[in-house]
């Protein structure tokens, strides 16, 4: 109680006064220091959520997502060495026009003066480019539409990250077809080991017209997902 002027200082009442003022104030402090702990805990405890769950999705992507497959490459092109797979005789040379070849997926022949870029379509590319890229030591994979979205992915981890092209075609003699500059390879689904023996032995062949010759810096066609 604040004392009226001219009434005589009580000493006690003002003491008391401070006293609870201080108290008061010391209350809302430990309050607020208590709310500050407790704000900080609940930080550290979501940010500590938040990092684990970025980890956990950084491992899952790393394990779930298909890896190319590592192969050698740049073998002499020795079909013996795999059962099925079949060789040719075609020539070369650069056309402006549309060709009609000798196999089904093309695997070699005349072909356009721009090679087609390396990479996984997911429409029907144009032949003549492809076989420009088989040319430079590229592997064409070649699928039957028709093949469950399964196979395909599975077909994709055993392909490389580069010199290959992987497109859908229609008519191919088999579900998976596996071309190379004069040489071809038919299988029947994607788990099949000798795909991995064809990769290993024409792939990046150097018994091709232009060895060494890039797979990128050509034309990409529509359909082009990677």
């Amino acid at each position: 109680m604040t004392p009226q002027p001219g009434s005589p200082v009580n000493k006690a009442s003002i003491k008391e006064e401070r006293t609870a003022k201080r108290a008061k104030k010391l209350e809302q402090y430990h309050r607020q220091q208590k709310r500050g702990k407790r704000n900080r805990l609940i930080g550290i405890i979501g940010g500590a959520v938040a990092i684990v769950a970025i980890i956990a999705l950084i491992v899952t992507a790393f394990v779930l997502t298909p890896k190319a497959a590592n192969y050698a490459g740049g073998g002499a092109g020795d079909a013996s060495t795999i059962d099925g797979v079949e060789t040719f005789t075609n020539g070369a040379g650069h056309v402006e026009t549309a060709v009609t070849y000798d196999q089904t997926p093309p695997a070699g022949g005349q072909h356009a003066s721009a090679w087609l870029n390396c990479g996984v379509y997911d429409q029907a590319v144009p032949n003549e480019n492809a076989v420009h890229a088989l040319e430079h030591g590229a592997i064409w994979v070649t699928y039957d539409p028709s093949i469950s979205d399964a196979e395909l992915d599975l077909l994709k981890t055993e392909l490389p990250s580069s010199y290959v092209v992987l497109s859908p075609f229609e008519g191919i003699p088999a579900p998976i077809v596996l071309s190379g500059w004069n040489s071809q390879l038919q299988v029947d689904n994607a788990n099949d080991p000798r795909i991995a023996e064809y990769f290993t032995e024409f792939w990046k062949s150097t018994n091709v017209p232009e060895d060494g010759a890039p797979c990128s810096g050509g034309i990409d066609a529509p359909g082009k997902v990677s």
